[in-house]
């Protein structure tokens, strides 16, 4: 049995963006519930070198997005990075997830050989289609949306695997 780039993508993103978002609703009640100021949350991080939650579910979203969008052949919607509240969160969430279910099987399957160029400054990184999400978006994803989780059960917020893994 195979498992195809579509099946390897769009459902996994649609299952962990629910929860990314089910995490936050419980960071937001946690806040409210404590009479902490929810940007003390958004803006927390585990260590002085890592991005604040705000930016973790930026880049989480920028992944789901973008992997898609470079496997599709089609244009990566560009987000303005610019939220800073639990509710701007969840709107890019629900923004990400809806378009990450516009996307067709037909779109994505057949994109393992697809020649996918990431440029970071003035590197170019190439990847085939399927390196690319197995060993790149994927695992960029996944730790985006973990740091996103650790940030908040670090601060206190009662969540588990079950709120990270979702669906």
């Amino acid at each position: 049995m195979t498992i195809s780039m579509y099946q390897a993508s769009a459902p996994v993103y649609t299952q962990f963006l629910g929860a990314l978002s089910n995490v936050l609703k419980k960071a937001a009640a946690h806040a409210e519930a404590k009479k902490i100021d929810p940007s003390v949350l958004v803006n927390a991080r585990i260590a002085p070198d890592m991005f604040a939650l705000a930016r973790q579910v930026q880049i989480a979203t920028d992944h789901a997005k973008g992997s898609l969008a470079r496997l599709a052949g089609v244009e990566i919607p560009a987000y303005a990075d610019t939220e800073s509240t639990f509710d701007e969160l969840q709107a890019r969430i629900t923004k990400t997830s809806d378009y990450v279910k516009t996307f067709k099987p037909a779109q994505i399957d057949g994109t393992e050989e697809k020649e996918i160029v990431l440029t970071f400054g003035t590197q170019k990184f190439p990847f085939k289609g399927q390196t690319y999400l197995l060993q790149f978006a994927l695992p960029n994803f996944y730790f985006h949306s973990s740091m996103t989780y650790a940030i908040l059960r670090h601060n206190g917020v009662e969540i588990g695997k079950r709120d990270f893994m979702g669906g």
